[in-house]
């Protein structure tokens, strides 16, 4: 079995969310879907300042969800990387399945609604919004991706890009905390989550170790990043709509 080296039986994911997005652009209102957004220009050099941090990393493997934004995110990292894998897809790291949300009046009052959803995940049969899907049926399909990456034995270190919402999941499970530490994890555009994993027999976990969370190689220090994730996306600003 592949492990760091060092190490007998540990393995590296660099789990990172994709790039800073307009949800509120031309392509997402005429098609009426979040899907096919894909990154601003302001979400490229976030991702092209994480791929010239890693510029020394090697991974053995790179996953992505197979969504626009987290492909694109993933390939500008790559570009940077010596030797760099065939990037992956898998589907049970898509974003949390949203419902519809209930009537706001403000940009403000849609922002304290999605942040009341995501407080209340760990209760019997949660969802994200109305009619969304299943808080604890998303963590499950974010975990499998996990594990299953972890039962291979052909790697040590990877690169895995997903969303906000299937992230905090991912760490909610690994710090132990099942869904309770799921609001708590906050995940800026392009941010840098770094988990180490012990490994047991066929590859099951032993232990995890969060080495770092919500890294922003574009600004390590955050400075004037006094917004959330959620607050910053929903002031869009024109300057980052793609032409």
């Amino acid at each position: 079995m592949a492990a760091l080296p060092g190490t007998a039986d540990r393995r590296r994911i660099y789990l990172m969310r994709h790039g800073h997005v307009d949800y509120l652009s031309r392509l997402v209102l005429e098609s009426g879907t979040l899907h096919q957004v894909t990154l601003t220009v302001r979400g490229k050099s976030e991702a092209d300042a994480a791929g010239k941090a890693f510029a020394h990393v090697r991974f053995d493997r790179a996953v992505c969800s197979g969504y626009p934004r987290t492909k694109e995110t993933a390939e500008a990292v790559l570009a940077h990387v010596p030797d760099a894998p065939t990037l992956e897809i898998d589907p049970d790291l898509v974003e949390i399945h949203g419902g519809k949300p209930s009537a706001s009046r403000s940009r403000e009052e849609l922002i304290r609604t999605m942040n009341a959803y995501f407080e209340r995940a760990h209760e019997p049969g949660a969802t994200n919004l109305e009619g969304g899907e299943v808080f604890a049926e998303a963590q499950a399909r974010g975990v499998r991706a996990i594990e299953r990456l972890l039962h291979a034995d052909d790697w040590h270190t990877a690169l895995v890009v997903a969303h906000e919402g299937i992230n905090r999941l991912i760490l909610s499970w690994a710090c132990g905390a099942g869904l309770h530490a799921m609001s708590s994890f906050e995940q800026d555009t392009a941010c840098v989550n770094i988990i180490d994993f012990d490994l047991g027999r066929i590859g099951n976990v032993r232990r995890a170790l969060i080495k770092a969370v919500n890294l922003t190689p574009y600004n390590y220090l955050k400075h004037g990043m006094n917004l959330t994730s959620l607050e910053a996306i929903m002031q869009r600003d024109v300057k980052d709509v793609p032409v």
